[in-house]
């Protein structure tokens, strides 16, 4: 639950994104060169008490496969936006890793913690999107 508390603490940039913002797809990619599985985003630009323009959410499936997905993220949107991760939580259990891109927010979890949470119904009211693995 520290990730979902780590949200409230943060400023959001006023510059809106699209799934076709260059970190959007970066995102994407670098989850997908690690064979990282049931990738979804979460379209939250309208609903005003969100916290980012969008979720990513994904899983690996062994605490490895977990920290090569966010070292992925984290390496492919520095040397392709020349962005910094804001903050992140997780890297510990690497059960749940938070990488908080203040527009995007990337939730890598194991399967059964994403059960758990189930993030995707606790913002039924966003555009849910799937992308391929």
């Amino acid at each position: 639950m520290e990730q979902i508390a780590a949200l409230a603490n943060r400023k959001k940039n006023v510059t809106r994104l699209t799934r076709n913002s260059k970190i959007f797809k970066t995102i994407i990619k670098a989850i997908q060169e690690k064979k990282g599985e049931n990738i979804i985003s979460l379209d939250l630009r309208k609903i005003d008490e969100a916290v980012a323009d969008f979720f990513i959410i994904c899983e690996g499936t062994s605490g490895p496969q977990v920290r090569a997905i966010a070292d992925s993220i984290e390496d492919e949107v520095k040397q392709e936006c020349g962005e910094n991760v804001y903050h992140q939580e997780g890297r510990q259990n690497l059960q749940w890793v938070l990488l908080d891109f203040v527009n995007i927010v990337v939730h890598v979890m194991n399967p059964e913690t994403r059960k758990f949470y189930r993030l995707e119904e606790m913002w039924s009211d966003a555009v849910l999107q799937e992308h391929a693995s």
